[in-house]
């Protein structure tokens, strides 16, 4: 060949776009070494150029083992249709050259030739050929325009590369998803007949919902009712306590209504002596000038000791003041705690108050059996129920009153804080509770008094108050050494907590 035949630059091989560049058209100097032509002869890729007449310049090996076609047969001639088609047509590399590719696209290549993606001007296209090989062959084609120096086009350079096997891939690939669809078809039908039982269990089931919510429904509403008879349970509990301490309640009220009656009758007396002093003023007054008159009035003033009634007025009335007041807070005592709103709403509460209030209303109870003594912490207001809790602090004062007998006992109430909880302890001095007994202490019903005295209800709604407050109940005990309860609860009730209460 030629050494001056001219020849491109810049090729890639590969199916994929066979030139990333423009393709320019170089010059071999003889004194340069091989050829071009003889590195485009020795490329894998199989590849053809042509000029700007159309004729055949390079040919390579590759070329001629995938065409059958010997090069010398081809070059400097424009017959390189032949080794591809029957009839006279223009091949791939000829409609770059003349920038006619899209123009006859459809009637060459059925629309299917598209512009490469890296090459300006180049074009690919797929065909397959059933002269080549024995079993014909794919081939991909991929064309682009010869550039001189100048920028002018001056041929064009087609590759082409086997990929036979790969469309056989594919049909492969098209069977087995033929194949993927019969059986997506199959499973599909399956799918509809498991689905139609699955329809048919579901409405099994849902049948079985309907009857579970109707059962639930019966549930919920035999639990309203459990809950109202546990309210009423809690509130006669409360009118047993507060009938057990109605006479010592009547007592505690007597005393001070007593000494109120006592001194109002001795202000009556001092009021009437009174009025009667003024009277007689009122009668000398005409006649004060005279000595006899003076002197009566004068014997009237001692008689009636005006200066001591001055005197004693005042702590008489101060008397029947505070009288008066422990009655109303006795009262007031009494009814708070006897409050029957036990749904009543989560409220931030002292509970030193509410030890306070409720030992004021048991006073008479404990008072002649145990001295009391209180050893506060310093503790936060927590979240609760208020009357709930003073209910659980009498039950408990109340029974340790009842546990100590004989020699005069002591209860000592302490409170204290433990982290984001606080705590109550109700030690008395009393026998203690034995180990036989002491599993049983908050069994509803269980009692150890005698009968008419105690309706085994105090401690079980008390553990039951308790734990709606998400706390917790602890007793210690030693036979001979007392017993102490200690009541620990949260500071604050998260919402869910308040709504499960």
């Amino acid at each position: 060949m030629n050494p001056q035949t001219p020849v491109f630059s810049g090729m890639r091989t590969g199916c994929e776009s066979p030139m990333t560049s423009r393709v320019v058209v170089v010059q071999q100097d003889k004194k340069s070494g091989p050829p071009l032509s003889a590195y485009f002869d020795g490329s894998p890729v199989p590849a053809f150029a042509i000029d700007a007449n159309h004729v055949v310049t390079q040919w390579n090996r590759a070329c001629e083992r995938i065409t059958g076609v010997p090069a010398a047969s081809v070059i400097g001639t424009s017959n390189h249709w032949q080794a591809f088609y029957k009839t006279r047509r223009p091949v791939l590399a000829d409609l770059v050259l003349r920038g006619e590719v899209e123009r006859f696209n459809e009637l060459y290549y059925h629309g299917k030739c598209r512009p490469s993606a890296s090459v300006p001007g180049a074009y690919e296209n797929e065909d397959y050929f059933p002269q080549f090989g024995a079993d014909g062959m794919w081939l991909y084609f991929s064309a682009a325009p010869l550039h001189d120096a100048e920028g002018n086009i001056v041929g064009a350079i087609e590759v082409l590369q086997d990929v036979t096997q790969r469309h056989y891939a594919e049909d492969d690939l098209r069977r087995v998803q033929s194949r993927l669809e019969d059986l997506v078809r199959i499973r599909t039908a399956e799918l509809a007949a498991a689905n139609r039982e699955l329809e048919e269990d579901v409405r099994k089931r849902e049948a079985a919902e309907a009857e579970l919510r109707r059962r639930n429904d019966e549930l919920t509403e035999l639990n309203k009712q459990l809950v109202a008879a546990h309210e009423q349970l809690i509130q006669s509990e409360k009118m047993a306590s507060i009938g057990q301490l109605a006479a010592g309640v009547a007592h505690e009220i007597n005393n001070p209504i007593g000494y109120i009656f006592s001194n109002f009758g001795s202000l009556e007396q001092y009021v009437a002596d009174l009025l009667g002093m003024l009277a007689d003023y009122r009668e000398a007054e005409a006649a004060i000038a005279s000595p006899d008159v003076a002197k009566r009035l004068e014997a009237k003033r001692e008689s009636i000791d005006l200066d001591y009634i001055r005197e004693d007025i005042p702590s008489l009335m101060a008397e029947c003041r505070e009288g008066i007041a422990r009655v109303r807070k006795i009262v007031q005592d009494l009814k708070d705690f006897s409050r029957t709103d036990n749904n009543q709403d989560w409220q931030w509460a002292n509970l030193h108050a509410g030890i306070d209030s409720t030992l004021n209303i048991v006073g008479n109870e404990v008072k002649y059996k145990a001295d009391v003594l209180r050893e506060y912490g310093d503790i936060p207001e927590i979240e609760c129920r208020p009357t709930q809790i003073n209910q659980v602090v009498m039950n408990i004062v109340v029974n340790a009153a009842q546990a100590i007998s004989g020699q005069r006992g002591r209860i000592t109430i302490r409170t204290g804080r433990d982290g984001e909880h606080v705590w109550i302890e109700i030690a008395d001095t009393g026998p203690g509770i034995p180990a036989d007994v002491l599993p049983r202490i908050f069994d509803p019903f269980f009692t150890t008094k005698p009968v008419g005295t105690g309706t085994g209800l105090g401690l079980a709604l008390s553990y039951g108050i308790v734990r709606k407050h998400h706390g917790t109940i602890d007793v210690q005990t030693q036979v001979g050494s007392g017993t102490t309860f200690r009541i620990t609860l949260p500071i604050r009730q998260s919402a869910p907590d308040k709504e499960e209460s």
